[in-house]
Parts: structure tokens; C-alpha cells; sequence
């Protein structure tokens, strides 16, 4: 029994990379908010923004207490904490399909002025946040037992798909949008991680990435020279006391509004999607060597989330994807404690404008694609060799799920006068112009929904065929036929302005008809490889 240091070298890695990810969730909610939901700057960076910084708070704490704990029980010193901070999926979804359509509703009522229609939509945003952190907390008694009869290739694959994705491709993107400010930050941390190379002074390699990174962009500002994204602006502009204040009587209020049980279909498989991937994450930790509770911790991001509803944010809470990449930066539990400091200080001081103006997010975005790398590696190496293909089909879901997002973001620029100049609905797209110019859109729409079940789901199956477990493989089959039926997965609802992802009980019955199908088909086999193991067995005594 030994108490581990409380800050090493590799924390101050990991805490670069956490912060810059979420520091960019940071600044979508603003954008969003302003944009989408009628909110003002000052409203966001007063009240939702303190309030999102109460469940960092909570959160990172826990989280560094939780890995301390088994660093002492364990006698290691190599245990990481689990990441964590706003959840990405949910921060999309509650906007554009619970608190804008809110927003717009409202505001086309006669009497009712632009300041009531977000204040509604922010209520029912908190109602939201609130029964999404309910579900995740009573989620934590189940999926201990889900996780331990789930393959290993299942749950990693399918974190590896929104690796892929959500997390590395937007900013491998943004690397070649600007290559003369992100290159030598990209380098730097492949020399230091890849090549194992000991930088001067042994600086850590995301300080340095970060530090150069903006160096550079600032010097072709100053220059005049093109290649740097946008910088300055009023640095000073936002800084203030912003104290959280309890949303307490907001959130009653809103608990007996029409508009939030109008939205329970989106708020609900939002808030099982967190779950599931709250256990993805822990798998990835395991397979790390650092085996953490499923059900405390499950709970506490639970309450993180409720937390944040009651200071006045809309936005849950999650365990982020990636210990796996924290663990090889070096990262133990101080990297955890230092984001929550650091956003407890941005958010109650208002320093959050300040910093974006200040560093670009291209400087620091090269330690999330070298956290995507990593992740997508373990689902191969920490899985038997012979399952590669199970995690390459779980991978395919992820995939479509960023593909559909790119349409949203496209459709959100044209709302918020964007590069297109124009609106147009997405909803009208699918339906007029789907076959044209989205191929197979219903297809990606399909997979698109509820695409963590799916992906968790065929990777299983195939799992179990490739070792030869006929009859599990069916089982699977007839679960996720279930889900289909139920509308956990495939299930969306077309409207002339948006595509929602909603549960629709019977929506997708094809795609439970074809699961259903798939369950007889491996029944099928299983048993007719039964009857010949049977004949073969007895054909020697017959001989005989």
C-alpha cells in the first residue's frame, strides 16, 4: 500500500489533450446555442457554461480518485483515469433535435418574444440533460452483467468505429485545411509517441505540439501570410465572474411541460447510447491492464450529468473514448484533476472566449488523432487475431453515423449562413432529392440510427460464427431483432426540416424480418453441424 505521485510528466500531456477536446465542446456549445436556440453569448457564458463546468468538476474528480484508489490497492503506479468531459453525440442531438425545434416553435407564437422562446428551450434542454444523467446513473446496475456477455471485439470495435470518425477524420481534415500550423504539431507527437524520441529538456510532447503550433499561426498572422486560421479579436471581451447558479426551479418547472415528453423518443435512446458507451470505455480501459467497477462508475457519470442540469447546462456528461492513448501518453490521475481545475477557472472567470482566441484549436488537435490511432489499434491488437474481421464489420456503422453528419453540418451551415448562402431542409433532401444526390440515403439513415447497438451487434455475431457457436451467433440474431422491432436501432422520422433519430416501435420491421432471418439461417447450421458431429461420433462403434 503506497500512495502513487499526484502529477507526472505524461499528465501534462494528457491534460492538453483532454482540455483541447473539451474545449471544443466548449465552443460548439456556444455556437450552437447562439445560433440554433435564440440563446445569447452572455446567457451561455454566464449560465450554461459554469454549469457544464460543475459536472467536469465532479467528473474528473471521481475519476482521479477512482484510479488513485486502484494504484494503492493494486501497489501500481501506472494506473490512468478514465477521460472524461461533455458528451459530443448527445451535445448535437439535444440542440438540433430537442432545444432548436423547442426554440422555433415557440418563437412563432403570436406574443411570445425571442428571450421566452430560448428560455423554454433552455428549460427543456435541462429536462433533458437531467432524465439523460437519470438513465445513466440506473444503467450502471445492468451493465456490469451485459458487459461480461458481450466479446471483447464487439465493444472495442465499435469505439474504434467513432474513432474513426468523429474523432480523427474532422480533425486529419482540418490538418490539411491548414498544414503549415498543424504539420509540425502532428510530427512532433509521432516523433515523441511513435518514435519514442526524448524531446529537449524532456518537455512534454503536447506542451511543445501546442506551444509550436500556435507560435506558427500567430507568426503568419503577424506576417500577413496566408495558411493561418482565424485569430484575435477582443481577448478581454468575455472575462468576468460567472458563478454557477442552480437551475433547480427552472428544471420543475419544465418536468410538466408538453414540450419535453414531446422529445422523450430522442432523450431516451440518447441516454442508452451514453450507457453503452460508458461501457465500451471500460472494456477499453481493461484491456489496458486498469480494470475499473462498472457499476460506480457508470453512476457518477450519472450524477455528473444531473449536476449539470441543476447549475443550468443542457449538455451530459460522459467517459470519453481514448484511455487506452492516454495511458502510452504517460497520463495517470493529475491529468484529470488539472482539467478540472482548468475549466472550473475558464468557465467561472469567463477566460473560455479569451484562450479560443488565443489558441487555435489546429495547434492542439494532433493529440486527438494520435488518441483515434491508438484506439483503433487496440481493437486488433487487444482481441484474438482471428476476430479481426468481427471489428472490421463493427467498425462500418461508425462510419455511416460521420457520413450523416457531414450532411447535418452542411445543412447547419446553409441555417447559419454559411459558405452555401442558402436553407433547405433535411428532411425535403431525403425525401426529394435522397436518391439522387445521397445514394442509398436510406440505407445510411438506417445504419445511421442507433448505430452503437448496430455495430455492437453484428460485430458479436460474427465473433461467435468465427468460432463456430452457431446457436449464439442466433441468439444475437434474435436480440437484435428485438432492438430493430423495439426501435433502439434503424428507426428514424423524416420532418420537412430535419432527419431525427427516435425510437419508432415497428418503423424498421424489415430489419428485424432480416435478423429474424439471419437467427434461422445460423440455427440452421448449428444444428444440421450437430447431427453430423453425432453420425461421425457414432460411425467408428458402428465399424466397429
Amino acid at each position: 500500500m503506497h500512495d502513487p505521485p499526484w502529477l507526472v510528466r505524461g499528465d501534462l500531456d494528457g491534460f492538453f489533450g483532454l482540455a483541447v477536446d473539451n474545449l471544443i465542446q466548449f465552443l460548439l456549445i456556444l455556437g450552437l446555442c447562439v445560433s440554433m436556440c435564440g440563446f445569447t453569448a452572455g446567457f451561455v457564458v454566464s449560465r450554461v457554461l459554469p454549469g457544464a463546468a460543475v459536472s467536469l468538476l465532479v467528473g474528473n474528480l471521481f475519476y482521479a480518485w477512482q484510479a488513485r484508489r486502484l494504484a494503492r490497492r493494486e501497489g501500481r503506479t501506472d494506473v490512468t483515469a478514465l477521460p472524461f468531459g461533455i458528451n459530443t453525440v448527445s451535445l448535437f442531438a439535444f440542440v438540433l433535435f430537442v432545444m432548436a425545434p423547442t426554440y422555433q416553435d415557440w418563437s412563432s407564437r403570436d406574443g411570445v418574444t425571442q428571450a421566452q422562446a430560448a428560455t423554454v428551450a433552455w428549460e427543456v434542454g435541462l429536462v433533458a440533460c437531467f432524465f439523460s444523467g437519470i438513465i445513466e446513473t440506473l444503467g450502471g446496475a445492468i451493465a456490469g452483467s451485459i458487459r461480461r456477455a458481450t466479446p471483447r471485439a464487439a465493444l472495442l470495435s465499435t469505439l474504434a468505429g467513432i474513432a474513426v470518425g468523429f474523432i480523427s477524420m474532422e480533425f486529419v481534415l482540418r490538418t490539411f485545411e491548414y498544414p503549415l500550423v498543424a504539420f509540425v504539431p502532428l510530427g512532433i507527437l509521432l516523433a515523441r509517441y511513435l518514435g519514442r524520441v526524448r524531446l529537449p529538456g524532456g518537455l512534454p510532447g503536447g506542451l511543445l505540439a501546442l506551444t509550436a503550433g500556435t507560435a506558427i499561426a500567430w507568426g503568419l498572422h503577424a506576417a500577413g501570410l496566408p495558411g493561418a486560421p482565424p485569430l484575435g479579436g477582443d481577448l478581454l471581451g468575455s472575462l468576468g465572474l460567472h458563478l454557477p447558479i442552480p437551475a433547480l426551479g427552472h428544471l420543475g418547472a419544465a418536468l410538466a411541460s408538453p414540450d419535453v415528453w414531446n422529445r422523450m423518443a430522442i432523450i431516451i435512446p440518447m441516454g442508452l447510447i451514453n450507457v453503452l458507451g460508458a461501457m465500451q470505455c471500460l472494456e477499453s480501459a481493461e484491456a489496458e491492464g486498469d480494470s475499473f467497477p462498472t457499476g460506480s462508475s457508470l453512476a457518477v457519470n450519472g450524477i455528473s450529468s444531473i449536476a449539470a442540469a441543476a447549475f443550468g447546462s443542457c449538455f451530459p456528461t460522459t467517459l470519453y473514448i481514448g484511455h487506452p492513448g492516454w495511458k502510452r501518453l504517460g497520463a495517470r490521475s493529475g491529468y484529470s484533476v488539472l482539467n478540472a481545475a482548468f475549466f472550473t477557472l475558464v468557465a467561472f472567470t469567463g477566460l473560455i472566449g479569451s484562450i479560443a482566441r488565443i489558441v487555435p484549436i489546429e495547434a492542439g488537435m494532433a493529440i486527438l488523432v494520435w488518441i483515434a490511432m491508438i484506439m483503433v489499434s487496440q481493437a486488433f491488437t487487444a482481441t484474438p487475431r482471428e476476430h479481426a474481421p468481427a471489428v472490421v464489420l463493427g467498425l462500418l456503422p461508425g462510419l455511416a453515423a460521420w457520413g450523416w453528419l457531414l450532411v447535418e453540418m452542411t445543412q447547419l451551415g446553409m441555417k447559419t449562413g454559411g459558405r452555401l448562402g442558402f436553407d433547405v431542409g433535411l428532411g425535403d433532401v431525403v425525401t426529394t432529392l435522397g436518391a439522387t444526390t445521397i445514394p442509398y440515403v436510406h440505407g445510411l439513415l438506417s445504419l445511421k440510427a442507433g448505430f452503437m447497438f448496430t455495430a455492437m451487434f453484428l460485430s458479436a455475431i460474427a465473433v461467435f460464427l468465427t468460432e463456430r457457436r452457431f446457436f449464439t451467433a442466433a441468439a444475437w440474431s434474435v436480440a437484435a431483432s428485438a432492438c430493430a422491432l423495439t426501435g433502439l436501432m434503424h428507426s428514424y422520422a423524416l420532418t420537412p426540416t430535419a432527419v431525427r433519430e427516435e425510437i419508432r416501435p415497428g418503423f424498421a420491421w424489415p430489419a428485424a424480418a432480416g435478423y429474424l432471418a439471419l437467427a434461422a439461417l445460423f440455427a440452421f447450421v448449428g444444428w444440421s453441424r450437430r447431427g453430423m458431429e453425432a453420425e461421425a461420433a457414432a460411425s467408428p462403434a458402428e465399424s466397429a
